[in-house]
């Protein structure tokens, strides 16, 4: 009798939270007092990391939680050091963006899942390591979306075998560049020659840096049908790139990602020809609701593609309200 009493007394039993304990999702704030942190992405005041702030704000506003936000200038270094500053925090959760890749992100994923931290991954995706330690993503399916903007271009503009195309990106962020790298093999599938540029790493937060590399580029290359902007900060500044190579719009099709109020600009003046959109304000939204729902209801983390289709001269008016007034 007294060993039953001792293994019963060595039984503890899981706490059941009583029904009064449990939020209304009804009633709005039902995630007050739940802490987040949440990585923006790129620096205050840059066009696409203020949709993916707005995005966390409103929903952060919605639910209740308490979120701080973290700017990364897209520095892939600096999202690792801040990443283990939050985790030293130790919040309720965290919202990550997966851009300094899987290798570098896995240890951290490991230590905050120790800690009991719960993660999200928004922009940039890292399944080996969502399936080790947990954690749903937003954001576009990057090589499919690249993918697509390659043979939807082919689609469009009748490309032929022997054309050339060149494509600006982070070419050395394996995660990061799947969305170019299959822009890249769909238009090589296709039989174009596609000369693939490094852009500086800096080029996202100041575009004027890529200005040498995209116009010694295109000069080296005079007959290129395709110019591939890899990322809606550069995609943007196209009219300068553009004009310090001496090109007038429409002197190659520009092609790339994202919508902006620059990019609306262009398209107004013959710029640009096709972008495919991925919905920032969801990147900043459906995370911080993820974590949320994860952390009061033990739901499991969502899984969302953004990717919203293609925006081109003909149908960018529909979306232009909404990108001038950084919402889209």
């Amino acid at each position: 009798m007294l060993i039953v009493v001792a293994l019963l007394g060595a039984f503890v039993l899981p706490t059941v939270a009583q029904d009064d304990d449990i939020p209304d999702p009804t009633d709005g704030q039902w995630c007050s007092g739940v802490n987040i942190r949440f990585f923006v992405g790129g620096a205050e005041g840059d066009a696409f990391a203020s949709i993916i702030l707005r995005g966390a704000q409103a929903a952060a506003n919605d639910l209740g939680a308490n979120v701080d936000y973290l700017f990364s200038a897209w520095d892939p270094e600096r999202m690792i050091q801040q990443l283990r500053d939050a985790i030293a925090a130790a919040p309720d959760g965290i919202a990550m963006m997966g851009h300094p890749g899987q290798d570098a992100i896995r240890p951290l994923a490991e230590e905050a899942a120790a800690a009991g931290i719960e993660m999200m991954y928004q922009n940039v995706d890292v399944p080996d390591v969502r399936a080790a330690f947990g954690g749903g993503y937003v954001g576009a399916n990057l090589y499919t979306q690249g993918l697509a903007l390659g043979e939807e271009a082919i689609r469009r503009f009748d490309l032929q075998a022997g054309e050339k195309a060149i494509i600006f990106a982070r070419w050395d962020l394996v995660e990061r560049v799947e969305r170019e790298r299959g822009t890249a093999e769909a238009l090589e599938a296709a039989g174009l020659e596609v000369i693939r540029v490094q852009a500086d790493v800096r080029a996202a937060t100041d575009p004027n840096l890529l200005i040498p590399a995209f116009t010694s580029s295109v000069l080296a290359h005079p007959d290129v049908r395709v110019l591939g902007m890899g990322g809606g900060q550069i995609l943007g500044n196209i009219p300068t790139y553009m004009q310090a190579a001496g090109l007038e719009p429409g002197a190659a099709l520009v092609i790339g990602f994202d919508t902006s109020p620059l990019i609306m600009e262009a398209f107004d003046q013959g710029w640009i020809q096709l972008t495919s959109d991925q919905q920032p304000l969801l990147q900043g939204y459906l995370p911080i609701l993820s974590l949320c729902q994860t952390l009061v209801y033990d739901l499991a983390p969502m899984n969302v593609d953004t990717g919203g289709g293609y925006v081109d001269p003909d149908n960018y008016q529909s979306v232009a309200a909404l990108a001038r007034a950084g919402l889209r």
